[in-house]
C-alpha cells in the first residue's frame, strides 16, 4: 500500500496564516487611526478659555493611557518582551533568580546576628510561589507607567502652566516671566534626579566589601546618603534613632547625621535673606559668618549673631539664633520621592512577575505616605506657631524650656540663644563614674516626664526627638529645639491604644478593622477583610504571638520580658511593613509611628551602659509617680496660666489620662 504523498505547499496554513497577518495589520490599522481620537479630549480642555482643575486633567490623562494600553502595539510587545527575555537581552526569571539569591547570600553573610537555614528555606519557597505562573508586562506598557509616573508628579506644575498659558493675551511680561520660572522647575527637577539617581551607584561597591567590614559599609552608606540628599538624611536621622537594631560602626555613621551635616553655602544663605528681607545678613545683624555655622541639618543651618532688641525704652544688643531654611526643599522631597518610584517600577524588569506588582506598588504608596510626615518641616510659618506654643506652655516647666521667638518668614528664623544648653553627649561626658550614670537616669527621668506632659497633657509633642534636637544643661534640665515636625496626638488615641492592645492580645478580627480603619482605602481593604485577617494571622503565627485569653496575666508572666519584647516588636514591624498586605496606612499613623520609634530609641540611648533592668525599674517608677510629679509642679508654678486658649480642647482629656495613668499605677 503506498503512501499519500504530502504537498510540498500547505495551502491551508498558507491561507491561514496569511489571513492572521491582514487580519492583524487591519486592527493595527485601524487602531493607528483611531488612536488621534483618544487625544481630543486633552486637545479639547487646552484649547478652551475656562481654566481647568487637577482632578480633571488627572482623570483625562487616565483616560488616555487606557486607551494607550488597548492599543495592539502594547499587547503585541509582550511577545517582543518574551523574545528579549529568552535571547537574555533583558533580565530574565533565570537572571531574577540569580540576582535575588545573590542578594540572599549577602544578607545572609552581612547580617549582625545568624540566620537560620529554615528562614531562608522558607524565603525560597515563598519566591518559586512567585515565579509559578508570571505574568509579563510588555516594553511599551512598562514605558507607559513610567511616562505616567512622571506626568502624575508634574500635574500640579501642569495645570499652573496650562492656566497661565489660557490667559497669554491679558498677563503682562512680568506674568510671562513667571511662566518662565515654572517652567525652570523642570531643568531644577532634572538635575536633583540625577544626582540623586547617581547616588544608588554606591550600591555597587557596597555589596563588594567584605560581609564583616561593618566600617567600610559605614562609610558607602554615609556618602550615599550625604549625595542623595534632604529626604534620605531626614531616613537616616530615624535610623539613627534606632541604632541598637544596627552594627556599633553603621550606627555611629549614621549618628552624625544626627548632629550635623554638611552646611548651606554661602550664596544659598544670602539667597535667603533676600528672598525674604530684601537685604544681606550683615545688614540685620551684628557678628553674622555666613561661613560658620554652629549647626547644619537636612532642612537648613543655624547661625549666631548679635541683634539689637527693643527691652522697655531701651535697645539692647542680645545674642540671638538664626535658623535658615535650605533652596528648593520641596521639589527636593518630591524627587527624592519620584526616584523612589521610578526604581520600584523599573525593578519589573528584575522581577516580572504579575504577583509582585501589587507588593511594589503598595510599597511605592506607603513611601509617599512616609515622606508626607516630613513635609511640614519645609514650613516655617508653621514651625514657628509650633515653636511658640511650646515655649509658652514650658514657662511653668522645671523641667523642660523652648526658646522663644523674635520674628520669622517662609525660611528664616530668629530665637533665643540658649546660653547653658550642650549637647546631650557632651554634658554626660562631664560626668565621671557613679555621677555619670545618675545624671544619665536624672536625664532620663526628665525626657520620660517632659514626654508624658506632652502627650497626656498637651495633646501634642515634638515629632524627630532624636539627640540632635535635645539640649540639656548641667543641672539635667532639656532644651528642646527644631519644632518643624510636631505630632497632634487629638483624635489618634483610641485607634492607637486599640492596635497596640490588638497586637499584645493577639486579637486577629481586632487588629484587622484597626488597620482597615488606618488605612487609607477603607472601603476597598474593608471588602478584603477575610485576606488581610489570613495574612495578619499567618504573620502573628510566624512572630510565635499567640492569642491570649482570660489568662492573660499568667500567660504574660510566663513569657516574661522576652515575650512582651516580642510582641511590641511585632507591632512596630506590622506598623512600617503593610505593604506586604497590599494596605497603605495614612501618614499621620506614619508619622505617629516614627515620632514614638524616635523617642524610644532616644530614651534607650540615655541608658547607655546601664543595666536593661535599671531602666526597667526606673521606667516603671516615673509612670508611677508622673501625676503627683506634674500636679506638684503646677502648684509650685509661678505662671499659673500655663495652658494657652489654643488647646483647650484637650482639658479634659488631660484629666482623663492622669485618672488612667493614676489607675494604672495602682494595679
Amino acid at each position: 500500500m503506498s503512501k499519500e504523498k504530502k504537498p510540498l505547499v500547505d495551502i491551508k496554513s498558507i491561507k491561514k496564516n496569511t489571513l492572521s497577518v491582514f487580519k492583524g495589520a487591519g486592527e493595527f490599522a485601524y487602531s493607528s487611526v483611531a488612536l488621534p481620537k483618544a487625544f481630543m479630549p486633552i486637545v479639547r480642555i487646552l484649547m478652551t478659555e475656562r481654566l481647568i482643575e487637577q482632578e480633571e486633567l488627572s482623570n483625562e490623562l487616565d483616560s488616555l493611557f487606557e486607551q494607550l494600553y488597548l492599543h495592539p502595539l502594547s499587547s503585541h510587545s509582550k511577545a517582543l518582551t518574551d523574545y528579549l527575555r529568552k535571547s537574555r537581552f533583558i533580565p530574565n526569571e533565570e537572571s531574577t533568580e540569580n540576582l535575588i539569591g545573590y542578594l540572599v547570600k549577602q544578607a545572609v553573610l552581612r547580617s549582625p546576628v545568624d540566620i537560620p537555614e529554615v528562614v531562608v528555606d522558607e524565603f525560597w519557597g515563598f519566591f518559586q510561589e512567585l515565579i509559578e505562573s508570571p505574568e509579563l508586562k510588555g516594553v511599551v506598557e512598562l514605558n507607559l507607567d513610567i511616562v505616567r509616573s512622571i506626568l502624575r508628579t508634574y500635574e500640579p506644575l501642569l495645570v499652573e502652566i496650562i492656566n497661565s498659558v489660557k490667559h497669554i493675551r491679558k498677563i503682562n511680561q512680568k506674568t510671562l516671566a513667571d511662566i518662565m520660572i515654572k517652567l525652570q522647575v523642570l531643568r531644577g527637577d532634572i538635575l536633583i534626579l540625577k544626582r540623586q539617581i547617581k547616588a544608588i551607584r554606591y550600591i555597587k561597591p557596597f555589596l563588594q566589601t567584605d560581609p564583616k567590614d561593618f566600617k567600610q559599609q559605614a562609610e558607602i552608606v554615609a556618602k550615599m546618603v550625604r549625595e542623595f540628599g534632604p529626604l534620605f538624611i531626614k531616613m537616616a536621622q530615624v535610623a539613627a534613632a534606632n541604632s541598637d537594631f544596627l552594627p556599633e560602626e553603621i550606627s555611629k555613621e549614621l549618628k552624625v547625621f544626627q548632629e550635623d551635616v554638611d552646611p548651606m553655602s554661602a550664596s544659598e544663605v544670602y539667597q535667603a535673606f533676600v528672598e525674604d528681607y530684601g537685604q544681606r545678613p550683615e545688614s540685620r545683624y551684628f557678628g553674622f559668618d555666613v561661613n560658620n555655622p554652629i549647626k547644619s541639618g537636612s532642612i537648613g543651618s543655624v547661625f549666631v549673631a548679635k541683634k539689637p532688641i527693643k527691652q522697655g525704652n531701651e535697645e539692647v544688643l542680645v545674642p540671638i539664633v538664626v535658623k535658615v531654611a535650605r533652596h528648593n526643599l520641596e521639589r527636593e522631597f518630591a524627587m527624592g520621592s519620584l526616584a523612589i518610584e521610578l526604581m520600584l517600577i523599573s525593578s519589573q524588569y528584575w522581577a516580572p512577575h504579575s504577583k509582585l506588582r501589587p507588593f511594589l506598588a503598595a510599597m511605592s504608596e506607603q513611601i509617599k505616605e512616609f515622606t508626607k510626615g516630613f513635609e511640614q518641616e519645609l514650613d516655617f510659618k508653621h514651625e514657628a506657631e509650633v515653636q511658640s506654643r511650646f515655649h509658652h506652655r514650658a514657662l511653668s516647666s522645671p523641667v523642660w524650656f523652648v526658646p522663644g521667638l523674635y520674628s520669622g518668614t517662609g525660611r528664616i528664623l530668629e530665637m533665643e540663644y540658649l546660653q547653658d544648653a550642650m549637647a546631650i553627649n557632651l554634658a554626660i561626658d562631664r560626668y565621671k563614674g557613679r555621677k555619670k550614670k545618675r545624671f544619665q537616669r536624672k536625664l532620663a527621668e526628665n525626657f520620660l516626664y517632659t514626654m508624658l506632659e506632652h502627650m497626656l497633657i498637651y495633646q501634642e509633642f515634638h515629632g524627630d526627638l532624636h539627640p540632635g534636637n535635645v539640649m540639656v544643661d548641667l543641672d539635667a534640665r532639656l532644651f528642646l529645639i527644631d519644632w518643624g515636625n510636631a505630632v497632634d496626638m487629638r483624635g489618634k488615641w483610641s485607634l492607637l491604644s486599640r492596635y497596640i492592645t490588638s497586637v499584645i492580645s493577639g486579637d486577629i478580627d481586632a487588629l484587622t478593622l484597626t488597620l482597615i480603619q488606618m488605612s487609607t482605602d477603607q472601603k476597598q481593604n474593608l471588602e478584603r477583610y477575610d485576606e488581610i485577617r489570613s495574612a495578619l494571622e499567618e504573620t502573628l503565627d510566624k512572630k510565635e504571638v499567640t492569642p491570649l485569653g482570660k489568662d492573660f496575666a499568667i500567660r504574660l508572666y510566663k513569657e516574661g520580658s522576652e515575650g512582651l519584647r516580642q510582641r511590641l516588636q511585632t507591632a512596630v514591624h506590622l506598623m512600617s511593613n503593610t505593604y506586604q498586605l497590599d494596605m497603605t496606612i495614612k501618614s499621620d499613623y506614619l508619622h505617629l509611628s516614627r515620632s514614638l520609634f524616635a523617642m524610644v530609641g532616644t530614651y534607650n540611648n540615655l541608658y547607655k551602659n546601664i543595666s536593661g533592668w535599671t531602666m526597667a525599674k526606673d521606667l516603671v517608677t516615673d509612670l508611677a509617680v508622673f501625676p503627683f510629679r506634674y500636679t506638684y509642679n503646677r502648684i509650685m508654678s509661678p505662671n499659673v496660666d500655663h495652658l494657652d486658649p489654643k488647646i483647650s480642647v484637650g482639658d479634659d482629656l488631660s484629666m482623663q489620662s492622669l485618672e488612667k495613668i493614676q489607675a494604672l499605677t495602682k494595679k
